[in-house]
Formats: structure tokens, C-alpha cells, sequence
């Protein structure tokens, strides 16, 4: 278990779920019950595509500032360095055990010998097992809080886009900048952001 890795996964992994889906599940949303349009070619349809509001959302600030989120980061990485602590101390018994046996193993018997190897050999297994178990089971709760995540802010962007009329909101990152340039009038971060935090607020007291 790398803990420089299990600290930065849930980020990570927050910001990659969310751009990829996000603006495909708003306009699967805003989608449901629209007829196809009658307009004929020409002004009339492109009158109507312009009408069509685009927005964006800044996941870099989103996250950044998100109370809930980081409330979860902290709770991950509180659990990562406890983790690691157990694996670590598990390690250095482990060791010390393996030492004192090379110390002692040229006053040993053949059979001594033999049972200590064997047995040093299932705690080396035993600690190997511990490690991919703690490794898994960090894993399932960091892939089940991204989940919760995703679905918190989605839910209310499916809300606050159907009131709004946005047909699509888009998503902006750094480290994933699937948007290459959009005006500054289009985005709503600080909005979404604002009425999130309100909300988990009111889920806190």
C-alpha cells in the first residue's frame, strides 16, 4: 500500500469521474421528454441552436472549495496514514523477528532451523495478505465515497440545470482539459458551488 498513492487517489479520481460523466448525465436529463425538432434548415434552426444555453463548471475550484469533499479527503487520508502505521509496525516486528533468527541460527538445530524458516515464511505470507486486503478494502470505500460524490453533485446540477434551462454544462480542468477555451460569462462554478455547500451545511447541524 503506497500511501503517497491513497492520499491522492480519491482526488484523483474524484476530478477524472466527474469530467468524463458530468455533462454527459445533464444532458441525458434535460433530454428526457424533448421532441425532435420540425424547424426546417436554415435560420430558424440555428436561431434555435443558439438559444440553447451552454455552461461550465471549474472542477478544480469546485472541488477545492467543496466542504463535503474535503471532509471526505481528510476522513480517507486519516484512514491512509492509519494504514499504513498498522503495516508499518507489522513490517518492523516481521524484521526484527528475521534477525534475531540469523543471530541465532548457527546455534540452532537442523529441525529448529527448519520450523523457524517455515514459520517466518507464513508471517511473510500473512503480512504480504494483510497488505493487499488493507489495499482492497481502501480501495472499495474510495471508489464507493467517488460514487457519492459524483451523485451529489450531478443530482443537483440535473435540478439547477432543469431550472435554469441549460441544455448543456460542461466541465473544465487542468489536468484534463477537455475544453480548450470558453468565455468566463458561461461558467457557474461559483453558483453550484455556493448552493452545494449550503446544502451540506444544512446535512451537518
Amino acid at each position: 500500500m503506497n500511501k503517497r498513492s491513497m492520499k491522492n487517489a480519491f482526488a484523483f479520481i474524484a476530478k477524472a469521474g466527474i469530467c468524463a460523466l458530468l455533462a454527459a448525465t445533464v444532458v441525458s436529463c434535460n433530454n428526457q421528454g424533448t421532441k425532435p425538432s420540425t424547424a426546417a434548415p436554415g435560420g430558424d434552426s440555428l436561431q434555435a441552436n443558439n438559444a440553447e444555453k451552454i455552461v461550465y463548471v471549474n472542477i478544480d475550484t469546485l472541488l477545492e472549495k467543496f466542504e463535503y469533499f474535503k471532509d471526505v479527503r481528510t476522513k480517507l487520508e486519516d484512514k491512509a496514514k492509519k494504514a499504513q502505521a498498522d503495516l508499518q509496525s507489522r513490517s518492523n516486528a516481521f524484521q526484527r523477528e528475521v534477525a534475531d533468527y540469523q543471530q541465532k541460527a548457527a546455534t540452532m538445530s537442523a529441525a529448529d532451523r527448519q520450523s523457524t524458516e517455515e514459520r517466518l515464511a507464513r508471517k511473510q505470507d500473512e503480512l504480504a495478505r494483510h497488505n493487499q486486503n488493507a489495499s482492497a478494502s481502501f480501495a472499495q470505500e474510495e471508489a464507493a465515497e467517488n460514487e457519492k460524490l459524483y451523485s451529489r453533485i450531478t443530482d443537483y446540477l440535473k435540478k439547477h440545470a432543469k431550472e435554469n434551462g441549460y441544455k448543456l454544462v460542461l466541465t473544465y480542468s487542468a489536468a484534463n482539459p477537455g475544453v480548450l477555451y470558453a468565455d468566463e460569462s458561461l461558467e457557474i462554478t461559483n453558483e453550484v458551488l455556493s448552493a452545494l455547500n449550503a446544502d451540506y451545511a444544512k446535512e451537518k447541524k
